[in-house]
């Protein structure tokens, strides 16, 4: 998106709390990865459309878009993940500061390894994937089977900065992330469980809706 229109967005954008604000300078100051404004307000806005009771996320990070969700949706409870112990003790310190911390379930360990801890809070209306994106795939994999009918996967970074739609990416290590997302999107796309939309918002959000029982005609 053009950096004048995300600046207007952001411009415009309701002043966020204190700790969110706070919450925001600390993940830039230390280099942790949030979502970016556009992108977690567009999140939300679907969110606050679809009114899911549950939520999933991989990948808490410091916890800023567990608490943004948290705060957009007062009756949602949030079950979210996170294998880093340092940033895990920084959400666990952020979260406890705010009145949402009794709706966000913090679990501590690899996403890949927590399946049975998370399927004792499901089911769940929404998945939310922000984790490695080399992973994306197990990640659906693994916690979309625990989605309610009418259940959402939103998979955040699948343009990667624009690099998606590159030709070349001359950094090896970058070039294959590149293709595991190109690999991903287009998985997603070819999906016969789910219907899905890309949004060139933010760094990209996949919408993957699962599709209910079609009638023929």
């Amino acid at each position: 998106m053009d950096e004048k229109v995300i600046d207007y967005i952001e411009s415009i954008v309701l002043d966020r709390s204190d700790l969110l604000q706070e919450m925001e300078a600390y993940a830039e100051e230390n280099g942790v990865p949030i979502m970016e404004l556009v992108g977690i307000e567009a999140l939300l806005g679907m969110l606050r459309i679809q009114q899911p009771k549950r939520i999933l996320e991989v990948g808490t990070a410091i916890g800023y878009s567990a608490l943004r969700m948290a705060e957009a949706l007062p009756d949602t409870t949030i079950v979210t993940l996170e294998r880093d112990e340092e940033r895990y003790e920084k959400a666990q310190e952020f979260l406890g500061r705010s009145s949402a911390r009794d709706r966000v379930i913090t679990l501590l360990g690899d996403a890949l390894e927590l399946q049975e801890d998370v399927k004792q809070h499901g089911p769940y209306d929404a998945v939310f994937i922000d984790a490695a994106k080399g992973q994306y795939r197990k990640f659906f994999d693994s916690y979309s089977e625990m989605l309610t009918p009418e259940g959402v996967v939103y998979s955040d970074n699948v343009l990667f900065k624009g690099l998606v739609a590159e030709e070349v990416v001359e950094q090896k290590r970058i070039r294959n992330m590149v293709k595991k997302l190109q690999d991903y999107n287009k998985w997603l796309m070819d999906h016969p469980e789910y219907d899905t939309s890309i949004l060139p918002v933010g760094d990209g959000v996949a919408i993957s809706k699962k599709r209910g029982t079609r009638v023929e005609a």
